[in-house]
């Protein structure tokens, strides 16, 4: 099949001019545990694979990408003028092409109605208790309420075991964010990382949201899942302006 068979289109009323993009595990040329379309140069699989899998994804765009090295931080990373590689869980454009990277946590995607900027966000559950997501929107520089998001796949919340370190990295800063997860045995909680995320986005005026609605441990076909097979690729979720046409 085609690599365009295996993409996924996010589903939101962005503006014409802003492009999407979520890669699958699927349409690459990767061996296992990374088959097949691994974007991730940082786990262990072959370089040169992960080159050809990059390659096959860049004429969707009108740039190279600028990749991250994350490191589940709040640091963002200014797509339009980055260097090689930088040191960031989250990238804003109005120029360039966003990624980023994720085999569990949440990718979230964000624009404004008016197409003027976007950005990509790597939120584990560290990222989004540091602010990685408040981070991401302060940098575009717009009205949080001008802005929508899109949640990327995910792990659910039947597949996140935490511990109380987890909770209370959230409860104890918004008492708000307590329905976000079950009582387990032994102390563990089930957290849900799409709804921690949309408690953080609407506190910050962000009513638009969308997507949310996959599991990236429980659709092993389609998802790497770093929880789930430990050895693994990563998929990327990637947002751009298309200025062709549009001035």
């Amino acid at each position: 099949m085609k690599l365009n068979d295996h993409l996924i289109i996010p589903d939101w009323p962005a503006p014409e001019n802003v492009r999407a993009v979520q890669t699958t595990r699927r349409g690459g040329v990767s061996g296992a545990p990374y088959d097949t379309l691994n974007l991730g140069m940082h786990v262990g699989d072959s370089a040169l694979a992960v080159e050809r899998n990059r390659m096959r994804l860049n004429r969707l765009f009108p740039s190279e990408p600028v990749w991250l090295e994350q490191v589940h931080g709040r640091m963002v990373a200014d797509a339009d003028h980055a260097g090689c590689l930088p040191v960031a869980d989250a990238c804003v454009a109005r120029r360039g092409v966003c990624v980023v990277m994720t085999a569990d946590c949440l990718p979230i995607l964000l624009c404004d109605r008016d197409g003027t900027v976007v950005s990509a966000v790597h939120a584990g559950w560290r990222g989004l208790a540091a602010g990685v997501v408040e981070a991401a929107v302060a940098a575009m520089d717009v009205k949080a309420e001008s802005l929508m998001a899109w949640l990327g796949p995910a792990i659910s919340q039947a597949a996140f075991e935490v511990g109380e370190d987890v909770r209370s990295a959230f409860v104890g800063s918004d008492a708000g964010n307590e329905s976000a997860f079950l009582e387990g045995l032994a102390g563990k909680y089930q957290a849900d990382i799409y709804r921690l995320a949309r408690r953080r986005l609407n506190l910050l005026g962000i009513t638009q949201i969308y997507g949310g609605d996959r599991c990236t441990y429980g659709e092993p076909e389609h998802f790497f899942s770093y929880r789930r097979d430990g050895a693994t690729g990563r998929m990327g979720t990637f947002i751009w302006i298309d200025h062709s046409g549009f001035g």
